[in-house]
């Protein structure tokens, strides 16, 4: 009766551990099921996201705010006003001009950006030549293209009704979906380009090529690092920006 009586007492302990095992298993799939869904699932873009980060300029942007950050000026401070400058790629200057009537609060960021010297030094990091969009995008920090999370701006301005770029326009790179996810990047337009809206609209012109805009086809005809979009062949740097 003894022997019997320990069996039993084993055998129930050996229960106790194989469901206290079985409970830490199926808690632990539901960990890393959780932590899959938070982090790989969950970083797959929807459609439009899809859609923004296809055709847009920068990432998808997951809170929008329709506040301009600190530090942004105001665009009465450039509203009606006409600027000229030269921008010196890679030592070769191009010409340019802001359009304060048609995009008063771009041509003020981007006049006092100018001035304050902001984007001297900063990289042309993002090249495209695909037959529907040839655009050189320029302003980021560094060669990973990132922004500023703390200087973002809007509303969107002057945006292209038909989705259609004409060569020379200089327009405002965002984060997807976002009219208030501007920053202190822009793209040059090399060639007439369609770029589809996304759920905020199209992209801001706040200006155009006056001259030397052979020197960014020049850029882009060297090609892309790896297919069609991408960091350029030729490393790109913002010499100075400069306007009056």
């Amino acid at each position: 009766m003894k022997a019997k009586a320990e069996l039993r007492d084993r055998q129930a302990q050996r229960r106790r551990r194989d469901n206290v095992i079985a409970s830490a298993v199926t808690t632990g799939a539901i960990v890393v099921a959780a932590v899959l869904q938070g982090t790989a699932f969950a970083s797959n873009p929807t459609a439009a996201e899809y859609a923004a980060a296809a055709a847009g300029l920068e990432t998808p942007s997951p809170a929008p705010s329709a506040t301009n950050a600190p530090g942004v000026p105001a665009a009465e401070t450039a509203a009606g006003k006409k600027f000229t400058g030269t921008l010196v790629l890679n030592g070769k200057k191009v010409g340019v001009a802001l359009d304060g009537a048609k995009a008063p609060q771009a041509a003020a960021v981007f006049s006092s950006l100018a001035r304050e010297g902001t984007l001297e030094g900063r990289t042309c990091h993002r090249l495209t030549t695909a037959a529907a969009m040839g655009i050189l995008q320029c302003g980021a920090q560094d060669a990973s293209g990132a922004s500023d999370p703390s200087y973002t701006w809007g509303p969107l301005e002057n945006t292209p009704a038909d989705g259609v770029y004409p060569a020379g326009a200089i327009a405002v790179a965002r984060t997807g979906n976002n009219a208030y996810g501007n920053g202190q990047q822009f793209f040059i337009v090399y060639r007439k380009s369609t770029i589809p809206t996304d759920e905020a609209g199209g992209y801001t012109v706040v200006g155009s090529v006056t001259s030397g805009l052979q020197t960014v086809k020049e850029i882009a005809d060297r090609g892309v690092a790896s297919g069609e979009d991408g960091a350029p062949v030729t490393p790109v740097t913002i010499d100075s920006f400069t306007v009056e």
